[in-house]
C-alpha cells in the first residue's frame, strides 16, 4: 500500500512539474497542466511557426488562409482570423487556440472554456518574440535556431545586392486601399536591411492607409505590389508621372509570392530573397 501511495505521489509530482504558464500579447497569463496536443491556429504565420518548430501534427484545425506547409490544406478549416466559426472550433476540442491580438473572437472562445493565446507580429522583434512564446508553449527547444536561420537568410539576401540598391526609393503596397508597408513594419524592416529607402516613414505606422497623392509626391523608383492588387494601379490620377510607373519599374508579385511577403514568420528569409530579386532588376 505504501509503495502504491509512493508511486501515485511521484506521478503527481511529475505531472505538476510539467505545468507552466504562458503570457500572451494581451498581457493575459494562461496556465497549462501539460504541453497542448490539440491546437487550432487562426493566423497563417502562427500555423507556419508551429510547423517550423516541428509540431505540425499538433494542429487539428486552421483558418482558411493557412495553406503552408501544404499538409495544412488537409486540416479542417474554421473560417478566418477575424470571422472564425466558433462552433467548428469548439467541436475540435482544442487544448489551445492561437490567434491574432486583433481578433475579437478570443473573449467568446474563452467564455466557452477554451484556452486562447493572442499574439501580434508587426516587426522583426515581434517575430523573434512570438517564436519564443510558441516554442515555450510547445516545449520546443529550437525556437532560436529558427530565428537564426531567418536572420541569416535576410542577411544573405542583402549581401547578394549591389551597392546601387541604396539609391532606390521603394513603395510596397500591401492592399489597394492603398495601404502601404511602412518603415516600422516587418516588411519595411526587411527592405531597410536590403538597403532600399522606404518612401513611407516610420512615423506613419507599420501599415498606414495613404492618400494616393502622397505616393505621387514621394515619386518612388520601384513599386512592389501583388498581382491581385495591381489592377487599376497605374490609372490612378497623377500616377503616370511616378518614375516607377513611367519607366515600368513595377514588380507585380504572383499570389504565391505575395502571400510569403505578408506573413511575418518562418518564411521571412524567402520573402527577403523575393524582394531582393525585384530590387536587383532595377539597381543599375
Amino acid at each position: 500500500m505504501n509503495r502504491l501511495l509512493t508511486c501515485c505521489l511521484l506521478l503527481c509530482a511529475s505531472l505538476a512539474s510539467h505545468a507552466f504558464e504562458i503570457r500572451d500579447d494581451r498581457g493575459v497569463r494562461v496556465n497549462f497542466a501539460h504541453t497542448p496536443l490539440r491546437i487550432v491556429s487562426l493566423l497563417p504565420s502562427l500555423s507556419e511557426t508551429v510547423c517550423a518548430l516541428g509540431q505540425c501534427e499538433r494542429l487539428v484545425g486552421v483558418d482558411r488562409y493557412s495553406t503552408y506547409p501544404p499538409a495544412l490544406r488537409q486540416l479542417p478549416q474554421v473560417g478566418g482570423g477575424l470571422d472564425p466559426n466558433i462552433e467548428a472550433i469548439v467541436a475540435l476540442k482544442p487544448d489551445v487556440v492561437l490567434m491574432s491580438s486583433g481578433s475579437r473572437a478570443g473573449a467568446r472562445l474563452e467564455a466557452l472554456g477554451l484556452k486562447v493565446i493572442s499574439l501580434e507580429t508587426k516587426t522583426h522583434a515581434d517575430v523573434r518574440r512570438v517564436l519564443n512564446t510558441v516554442g515555450q508553449l510547445l516545449q520546443a527547444q529550437d525556437a532560436q535556431r529558427v530565428w537564426r536561420e531567418i536572420d541569416a537568410g535576410v542577411s544573405a539576401a542583402a549581401q547578394s545586392l549591389p551597392s546601387k540598391v541604396n539609391a532606390l526609393h521603394v513603395y510596397y503596397e500591401v492592399n489597394r486601399g492603398p495601404y502601404a508597408a511602412g518603415e516600422s513594419s516587418f516588411i519595411g524592416e526587411t527592405l531597410t536591411r536590403l538597403g532600399a529607402k522606404n518612401i513611407v516613414p516610420a512615423r506613419l505606422g507599420p501599415f498606414p492607409k495613404l492618400n494616393p497623392e502622397f505616393i505621387v509626391k514621394a515619386n518612388p523608383d520601384v513599386i512592389l505590389v501583388s498581382q491581385s492588387d495591381f489592377a487599376g494601379m497605374v490609372e490612378r490620377p497623377g500616377w503616370s508621372a511616378i518614375r516607377a510607373v513611367r519607366e515600368q519599374r513595377i514588380c507585380v508579385l504572383p499570389t504565391e509570392q505575395a502571400e510569403i511577403l505578408v506573413r511575418p514568420g518562418p518564411r521571412m528569409a524567402e520573402a527577403a530573397r523575393i524582394m531582393a530579386d525585384c530590387l536587383n532588376t532595377y539597381a543599375h
